[in-house]
C-alpha cells in the first residue's frame, strides 16, 4: 500500500511541486504570526514608536492575506492530486466488476471511492499544514531567541515522536474497530429486514446469540482503541500544551537572560495559534482518517487478509453453506448424554439421550405428542441450547458454524416469502440456482404441478394464495436444493397426502450424500425409515420397524393409533398395514389390525386363515 502511494506521488511530481510551492506562502504566514507581534511590541509600542508597531501589525495582516491566497491555490493543487486517484480507483473497480462479476462493484463505485477521495484529500491537507506550519513557527522562534527553540522544540519533538510510535498500533486498533463496526452494521442490515423470516424459522435465539457475539467483538475493539487513544491524547498534551506551560513557568528566567517581552509574546503566539492547532489536526486526522483510508483502499484494490477474506467482512455461514463431501464411514449425527429441560424447575424433556445416525441413514422419530420430538430437532439444529451432553453433526459440535452449514431444518409451518418461486427455492443457496437443477429438484420432491400452475420458476408467488401443503412443498424443495447434507424434517409433510409425502421423503432419502431425520406423523414414514427412534422419556427405544413391533409396547400402540386415524386403505397395503381386518388377511404376525372404524369392531377371528393374531394395534 505504501509503495503504491509513493509511486503515485512520484508519477505526479509536478503537482506535488506546485502543492509545496503554494504551501510556502502558508509557511510565511506561520512565520509572521509570532515574529510580527514580537517586533511590534519590542521595536514599536514598548519603545514608544507607535507607528512602527502598527506597521509590523500591518505586515502580519498582509501575511494573513497572502497565506489565504496560498491556501486557495493549495486546494486547487490538492484537487489535481486527488482526482487522478479517484479516476484510477473507479477504473479498477469497474474493471474488477466486469471481469469477476463482482456484486460489490456498484457499492465500491458510488460510496467507497468517494470516501477514499475525501479522506485522502483531508490527510494531504493536514499533513502538509503541520509540516509547513512547524517549519515557519520554528524558524520564527529561532529568529526571536534560540533558547525559545529549545523550550518549545524539545516537547514538540517528544510529542510528535510519541504520536509516530503509537501511530501503527493505533491505526491497527482503529481499523479493527471499523471492521467490527461494519460487520455489525452488515449483520443488522441482514437481520432487521429478515425478522419475519427469523421468527418463521424459530431462529430467534441463535440469531440473537450470533449478533451478540458481533456486539461483544465491537465492544472489545472499542475498548482496545480507547486504551491506545490515551497515547494520542498524551502526544497532543506533550507536543502542543506542555510548551505553553513551560513558556509561562520559565518566563521570569527567560526575561532575566535576555529574552524580550515581545519575543516571549511571539513564542506564545507560535504555540497557541500555529503549532497546537496544526498538531491537533495532524493527530486526529492521521489517527482516524488514516485507518479508514487504509481499510477502504484495501477493499477497492482487492487486497486480502491472510485467511483469504476481504478485510472487514466476517465469515458468513448459514444453513446452506457449501460443505465438503462427508466421508462414507462418518456419522451424520452423534448425540451423547443429551439432557434438556425448558426451565430449571422443569422435568427434563430429554434425559441422557444417546443416538448415532450414520451418513446416508434414514431415521424416523416417533412418540406421543409433547414427548420432545420437535425439541430434539431444534437441539440438533442448534436453535435450542442443550442443558448437558454433546451433539455433533458430521463431527462438528452443535452449536457451531461447521454444524450449521451441514444441516437444514424444515419446520411444520412452512415459510414462503413474496417474490418469485425461484427466489423462494434458492433461499438457502449462496447464489442463483441453475434452472435445470431447480426443475430437477421440483420433479424429485413433487413440486412440478405447482410450478406449472404458477407459470414457471420465475413466476411471482403470493404466499397467502398457497395452501398449507403447497407451502410445505416449496419449503421441502428449498431444503432439497441446499448444500446441507443432513435434512431435518419436523412434521414437514403433515399437510401432504400419503402419496406426496412418500415422494418427498424418498427424494430426501435418495439425495446423493444426504442423511434424513424425519419426525413422523404417519406409520408409513416409520416403515420407510431404516431406523426408528421411539421417544418415551426413560423408556426410549431404537430399532427397525419390525424390531420395535416386537419390543416396544408404546410403538405398537402408536402404530395402532396411526392406523385408526388414517382413511381406510386397500387390503394388502404396500406398507403392510391394514386399517380393518378382512378376508385374506394373513395372520403372519407382521400385519397390524386396527380396532376398526367407529361403530364397527373386528376380531382376530376375522382373519382369513383363522389363525391367532399375536399383536393387535
Amino acid at each position: 500500500m505504501w509503495r503504491r502511494g509513493l509511486r503515485f506521488a512520484r508519477d505526479r511530481r509536478r503537482v506535488v511541486g506546485r502543492l509545496c510551492g503554494w504551501s510556502v506562502l502558508e509557511t510565511g504566514q506561520a512565520f509572521l504570526v509570532g515574529y510580527a507581534p514580537a517586533r511590534a511590541l519590542d521595536d514599536g509600542f514598548l519603545a514608544g514608536r507607535t507607528q512602527t508597531g502598527l506597521a509590523w501589525l500591518g505586515v502580519a495582516a498582509v501575511g494573513v492575506v497572502v497565506g489565504a491566497y496560498g491556501t486557495a491555490r493549495v486546494y486547487r493543487a490538492v484537487a489535481e492530486l486527488v482526482e487522478p486517484l479517484r479516476d484510477r480507483l473507479v477504473e479498477h473497480v469497474v474493471g474488477r466488476g466486469v471481469r469477476r462479476a463482482d456484486r460489490g462493484a456498484l457499492s465500491g463505485l458510488t460510496q467507497q471511492v468517494e470516501i477514499a477521495r475525501d479522506t485522502f484529500a483531508g490527510l494531504v491537507l493536514v499533513s502538509r499544514s503541520f509540516l509547513f506550519t512547524a517549519v515557519g513557527a520554528l524558524a520564527g522562534l529561532c529568529s526571536l531567541a534560540p533558547v525559545l527553540l529549545l523550550v518549545v522544540g524539545l516537547p514538540l519533538a517528544a510529542g510528535v515522536g510519541l504520536f509516530v510510535v503509537s501511530l501503527r498500533p493505533l491505526a491497527r486498533r482503529q481499523e479493527a474497530f471499523l471492521r467490527a463496526d461494519e460487520a455489525l452494521a452488515e449483520r443488522l442490515g441482514t437481520v432487521c429486514p429478515g425478522l419475519r423470516d427469523i421468527t418463521a424459522a424459530g431462529a430467534e435465539t441463535r440469531v440473537a446469540a450470533d449478533t451478540g457475539t458481533l456486539v461483544e467483538h465491537e465492544l472489545g475493539a472499542a475498548r482496545a482503541l480507547a486504551r491506545w487513544s490515551v497515547l494520542r491524547v498524551a502526544a497532543l498534551a506533550v507536543g502542543g500544551q506542555l510548551p505553553l506551560v513551560l513558556l509561562l513557568a520559565a518566563a521570569p528566567w527567560l526575561l532575566a537572560h535576555g529574552v524580550t517581552a515581545g519575543a516571549l509574546l511571539g513564542a506564545l503566539s507560535y504555540v497557541g495559534q500555529s503549532l497546537l492547532p496544526a498538531l491537533r489536526d495532524l493527530v486526529h486526522g492521521l489517527g482516524t482518517s488514516g485507518a479508514r483510508l487504509t481499510v477502504v483502499l484495501r477493499r477497492l484494490t482487492g487486497a486480502r487478509d491472510e485467511d483469504g477474506d476481504r478485510p472487514g467482512l466476517p465469515h458468513q455461514e448459514g444453513a446452506a453453506g457449501l460443505c465438503e463431501a462427508p466421508r462414507p464411514d462418518s456419522a451424520a449425527l452423534d448425540v451423547e448424554g443429551l439432557v434438556f429441560a425448558y426451565g430449571p424447575a422443569s422435568d427434563p424433556v430429554l434425559d441422557g439421550l444417546a443416538l448415532r445416525v450414520p451418513a446416508g441413514g434414514h431415521l424416523a422419530v416417533v412418540g406421543p405428542s409433547g414427548v420432545g420430538k420437535s425439541t430434539l430437532t431444534a437441539l440438533v439444529a442448534g436453535l435450542l441450547p442443550a442443558g448437558d451432553g454433546e451433539i455433533r453433526v458430521y463431527g462438528h459440535e452443535v452449536p457451531g458454524a461447521g454444524a450449521t452449514r451441514r444441516r437444514v431444518l424444515v419446520p411444520q409451518e412452512a415459510y414462503v416469502h413474496s417474490g418469485t418461486l425461484a427466489e423462494n427455492l434458492g433461499l438457502l443457496r449462496p447464489g442463483p440456482v441453475p434452472e435445470e437443477e431447480l426443475l430437477a429438484a421440483a420433479e424429485a420432491v413433487g413440486l412440478t404441478p405447482l410450478l406449472e400452475k404458477l407459470g414457471g420458476p420465475h413466476a411471482p408467488v403470493d404466499p397467502a394464495a398457497l395452501s398449507a401443503g403447497e407451502r410445505q412443498l416449496v419449503a421441502l424443495t428449498r431444503a432439497y436444493l441446499s448444500y446441507a447434507p443432513l435434512a431435518l424434517l419436523d412434521e414437514a409433510t403433515c399437510h401432504l397426502d400419503p402419496a406426496a409425502e412418500e415422494r418427498a421423503e424418498r427424494a430426501f432419502a435418495e439425495r446423493p450424500g444426504g442423511t434424513l431425520v424425519v419426525v413422523a406423523h404417519r406409520i408409513s414414514s416409520a416403515r420407510r425409515a431404516g431406523r426408528v427412534l421411539v421417544l418415551d422419556g426413560p423408556r426410549t427405544a431404537y430399532g427397525t420397524h419390525d424390531e420395535l413391533l416386537d419390543g416396544s409396547a408404546l410403538y405398537r400402540d402408536l402404530v395402532g393409533g396411526w392406523s385408526v386415524s388414517q382413511p381406510a386403505l386397500a387390503l394388502r397395503d404396500a406398507d403392510g398395514v391394514d386399517t380393518v381386518a378382512g378376508p385374506g388377511l394373513a395372520g403372519d404376525g407382521r400385519h397390524v389390525v386396527a380396532h376398526g372404524p367407529v361403530g364397527q369392531m373386528k376380531t382376530p377371528g376375522d382373519l382369513g386363515d383363522g389363525g391367532t393374531f399375536r399383536r393387535q394395534g
